[in-house]
């Protein structure tokens, strides 16, 4: 079974490479060594001590929370445990959570004047834990959906973007299906944006055009040697996580987002607790005064997100359609 510090040094690996800075804006991103052992990929701080960047109570959006919880003290936080930098990983003591989604949880807990109380479990997990009252709230990366908010109430702090990756100094940019026609792209199975190529692919053989082919690989390291080898045109996946691999490794270059809810919407990210919770009041506010005072945008700026910041939090907006 691979550790999750194993999991954590093979990310570095990956990334190592060259640097470039985008995701190390921050002074405390970038710099530190200590006892744990190296910190860095690249300029990224992946070890413990990650001087996060933190908030102060806001007594009048604190009071939003119920009183059970206020009495309690601690908002009890639900993520992903798969490791997925930028948004969350392990840092090298195998143990740390970090990440751009544990930092804005950190900032909406410490202005509603709440001790984070975070839990990593399996996607399936974060919503079980949500209907049975084990999380007040996830912070992990979760699209606002229309058949989601039938059980959830939902609080937007990021959008939901995905890009196509190619290799560093490729002179060609996508702005729509006719952009990848002919072209070999590589996309997860079983993904929005794996729906997204394969109905351009189809709009392209309707009006004429070569269709796409598509690839699939077992993991994120298998995609980027095909994109190094050139067996690969491209590479579909989400924003943050080709963002991150841009800035850190030097070797690709981004050469088109989207939405990952497709053409008609913009898919967006958001705070997620059971409905009727009493909560996304309370997590909307916060996000809203993080955004007001300049915190939120220094996270994002953190982990090389800025592109995917929101102007303010939306409390249940249109989501991805039903299928």
């Amino acid at each position: 079974m691979i550790s999750r510090r194993t999991l954590a040094v093979s990310v570095a690996a990956l990334v190592v490479a060259p640097l470039l800075s985008a995701c190390g804006g921050d002074s405390d991103a970038a710099t530190g060594t200590g006892s744990s052992g190296t910190k860095k990929a690249g300029g990224v701080n992946i070890g413990p001590d990650q001087n996060r960047i933190r908030g102060k109570k806001a007594d009048d959006i604190a009071a939003l929370v119920p009183a059970a919880i206020r009495k309690r003290g601690t908002l009890k936080l639900g993520q992903s445990a798969d490791a997925s930098p930028p948004l969350g990983f392990y840092a090298t003591d195998d143990k740390t959570r970090i990440g751009s989604e544990i930092d804005l949880a950190t900032l909406v807990a410490d202005t509603l004047g709440l001790k984070l109380d975070n839990d990593e479990v399996s996607w399936e997990n974060l919503f079980v834990g949500l209907d049975s009252g084990k999380f007040d709230a996830v912070f992990s990366n979760v699209t606002v959906t229309e058949e989601r908010k039938e059980k959830y109430d939902f609080a937007t702090y990021r959008l939901d973007n995905i890009s196509f990756e190619a290799k560093k100094g490729a002179d060609w940019k996508v702005d729509g299906p006719e952009d990848v026609a002919g072209k070999t792209i590589a996309v997860s199975s079983g993904t929005n944006q794996e729906k997204i190529l394969v109905d351009w692919s189809k709009q392209n053989e309707k009006a004429g055009r070569k269709a796409v082919t598509i690839k699939y690989f077992q993991k994120d390291t298998d995609y980027y040697l095909a994109l190094q080898s050139g067996r690969i045109d491209a590479y579909l996946g989400p924003s943050p996580s080709a963002a991150y691999h841009v800035a850190t490794a030097g070797q690709s270059q981004v050469i088109g987002t989207l939405s990952g809810a497709g053409d008609d919407l913009q898919g967006k990210i958001a705070a997620t607790t059971k409905k009727g919770s009493g909560l996304v009041d309370a997590y909307a506010a916060a996000i809203n005064h993080v955004i007001e005072d300049g915190s939120y945008g220094r996270v994002l700026k953190r982990w090389g997100l800025s592109s995917e910041a929101v102007p303010k939090s939306e409390i249940n907006p249109p989501g991805l359609p039903k299928i």
